[in-house]
């Protein structure tokens, strides 16, 4: 019976993507949906559960890659950075785009040098190792 491996980097980059593509193009495709008495667009709840979801999933990923792989600090501060953003996107409403652009290259960024670092460091043995 062959075990499912879930690619956690490759999972929090491609939630970050779609996050970026629900704030970017949503708005543009789907701004008809209010005459329906659908409203996911600035929707604080939808959103914040969107942000939750790419910290809980980014957090899981690298957090991972960290304690199994290569034991570096910059794709977590990096990471970090970026959710901050996004958790600022939502209380300035009004500097939205100022926050989202950043928030998203930062958390993809923190994605990709997590995964590139666990591929170099196939294990890092470190006195925190459990074998």
């Amino acid at each position: 019976m062959s075990r499912l491996k879930i690619n956690w980097d490759a999972l929090g980059i491609t939630t970050s993507l779609a996050c970026a593509i629900h704030c970017a193009l949503l708005p543009l495709f789907l701004s008809t949906l209010p005459l329906f008495g659908i409203n996911i667009i600035h929707n604080f709840a939808f959103e914040s559960g969107m942000i939750a979801l790419a910290f809980c999933i980014g957090s899981y990923s690298l957090y991972h890659g960290f304690k199994k792989h290569h034991h570096s600090y910059k794709p977590l501060i990096i990471f970090s950075v970026g959710i901050s953003f996004l958790f600022a996107k939502q209380i300035w409403h009004q500097r939205e785009i100022w926050f989202l652009i950043p928030a998203v290259i930062l958390i993809v960024s923190g994605h990709v040098l997590n995964f590139r670092a666990c591929r170099v460091h196939n294990h890092a043995h470190e006195e925190d190792c459990d074998h």
